[in-house]
């Protein structure tokens, strides 16, 4: 298992493998993105002779589950149907890649649930124990957080689903902080509720999507590029004696390079 992963999303990859390359030839462990379009046009074998590749470069990997349009917590059984078959050939996909660790979105609405959270999280938990029974051995999943507003929902949902299994089992069930989409669409810039989010997600916490904005939107810049406090995460991390694995998601060159620069210039935290 690596500390720290770059993005790699499979379908951009597949229009242009320089951006394989660079991984392969730089020796960059990938978060593999996993989305619906890729996964109904390549086979199996697409995917092994992928796998073989980064197993002979003896890079580490982790795998960023599909998310358009699922919903595993819907009040509609067919939306939750549907939602849970996309998931269930994703375990199917991702065992070839043998990842360290698989991230998927919590997708809690607050707009449809808000009223009634809790029996979202519990059919999300039904949805998700499924998925996860369907692979016995599968490794830690993360749940990650986008258009939450409140951290108390994201980690309602894991501790929902934790408790479907047995303690063993649980433990690997966790949360992705994605710092991104707290100073975004979680309105961090202008709640400055930075702490709030790392003191209710710690007992969970296990991985980071590490990327940078000015709080107008999702911009995946690098960290520094942007506004995002990332001394502050740093420092809170610290204070809950907390060491997530994390991923970087730069969407430019300028922003991978901006990325790379901040693991460097933090390699007590990325590199121990």
């Amino acid at each position: 298992m690596a500390r720290w992963y770059v993005n790699l999303n499979l379908r951009v990859a597949d229009r242009d493998p320089a951006l394989l390359a660079r991984h392969l030839d730089g020796r960059i462990p990938p978060e593999l993105g996993l989305d619906p379009v890729l996964m109904d046009a390549k086979s199996p074998a697409w995917h092994t002779a992928l796998a073989r590749q980064f197993e002979a470069a003896g890079l580490p990997r982790t795998l960023h589950l599909p998310f358009f349009d699922l919903q595993p917590g819907s009040a509609d059984m067919r939306i939750r149907a549907a939602s849970r078959d996309r998931l269930l050939l994703a375990m199917e996909i991702a065992a070839i890649y043998k990842p360290d660790c698989m991230v998927g979105h919590a997708a809690y609405n607050r707009f449809l649930y808000i009223r009634s959270f809790s029996d979202w999280a519990e059919r999300a938990a039904d949805t998700w124990h499924d998925v996860l029974k369907s692979w016995p051995e599968h490794p830690p999943l993360c749940l990650e957080n986008t258009f939450e507003t409140d951290p108390q929902t994201l980690a309602g949902g894991i501790a929902a689903l934790r408790r479907r299994f047995p303690e063993k089992e649980a433990a690997h069930i966790g949360a992705c902080l994605d710092i991104g989409h707290w100073y975004s669409f979680a309105e961090g810039r202008q709640r400055n509720n930075l702490s709030l989010w790392i003191d209710t997600l710690a007992p969970y916490l296990r991985h980071l999507h590490l990327h940078d904005n000015d709080g107008s939107f999702d911009q995946h810049l690098g960290p520094g590029q942007g506004k995002i406090p990332f001394a502050a995460l740093l420092s809170a991390l610290s204070a809950h004696a907390l060491q997530p694995t994390a991923t970087f998601e730069p969407h430019t060159p300028a922003a991978y390079e901006a990325a790379l620069a901040f693991r460097r210039q933090h390699a007590d935290f990325f590199d121990r």
